[in-house]
């Protein structure tokens, strides 16, 4: 619900809580006054409309302070004249708090009040839903855990005795895999140490080659020297054939 009011020569559009400010009115802060100038008054899609005023609506507003508005600068000017005037003016001002809007026995602060009403009984309402749920969700949670440690014991319990049972599979592999290991470390070293033999192997004939180039030399010097004194035997002539 909102109204329209006129004060001070101004109207203004106006609902429960709002605060505005008006001119200055004959009021102290803390008192409550009554604007009975009222020009609209409209609740949902009703409205009701003055000619120009509304008889039996009333806006109550609570007086919170007295204040003064902006600062406005008024200048006159007579051209020719040598007439200059310049003045400053600042409005005192009203603030208010509009409290309640009254037409016909209706009033927009004790609607406004039951909607408020209604509303923390809704909020309440689901918050008491909320906990209930919280609560029936925390005894399922720990139903749940107490039945899991039984099945979380059994499991820790039947685990060493497999972790046994694949030590021992694991190690009655492993020993004919050293047995294994064994023979082809023998086989490798028999291999290692029978590699360098063969390369000697490969070396004596070469050495032999080698000696026997030199070996031919000397037969056939030999020979040389043999055939050589055969020559030197032919029969010569000496002095005492002559």
């Amino acid at each position: 619900m909102y109204a329209v009011i006129e004060t001070g020569g101004k109207q203004y559009r106006v609902e429960v809580g709002q605060e505005l400010e008006v001119e200055l009115l004959d009021a102290e802060p803390g008192e409550t006054i009554t604007l009975d100038r009222v020009l609209l008054v409209a609740d949902g899609d009703e409205s009701t409309i003055g000619q120009p005023l509304i008889d039996g609506a009333e806006v109550s507003a609570e007086v919170l302070r007295q204040d003064r508005g902006e600062k406005l600068i008024s200048f006159k000017y007579r051209p020719k004249a040598r007439s200059r005037v310049k003045k400053g003016h600042r409005q005192d001002l009203l603030v208010l708090r509009i409290s309640d809007i009254v037409l016909g026995g209706k009033s927009a602060a004790k609607a406004a009040a039951k909607a408020e009403s209604d509303a923390k009984t809704e909020r309440q309402r689901l918050e008491e839903v909320a906990t209930a749920q919280a609560a029936k969700d925390a005894e399922l949670a720990a139903k749940l855990a107490a039945a899991a440690k039984p099945a979380t014991k059994a499991k820790a319990d039947s685990k060493p005795a497999a972790k046994t049972k694949a030590e021992k599979a694991e190690k009655a592999d492993a020993e004919p895999a050293s047995a294994d290991t064994k023979a082809e470390a023998k086989t490798t070293t028999k291999a290692v140490t029978k590699k360098p033999a063969a390369k000697t192997a490969t070396k004596k004939p070469a050495a032999k080659t080698a000696t026997k180039k030199p070996a031919a030399k000397a037969d056939a010097t030999e020979a040389d020297a043999s055939a050589a004194p055969k020559k030197a035997a032919k029969p010569r002539a000496t002095k005492k054939d002559e």
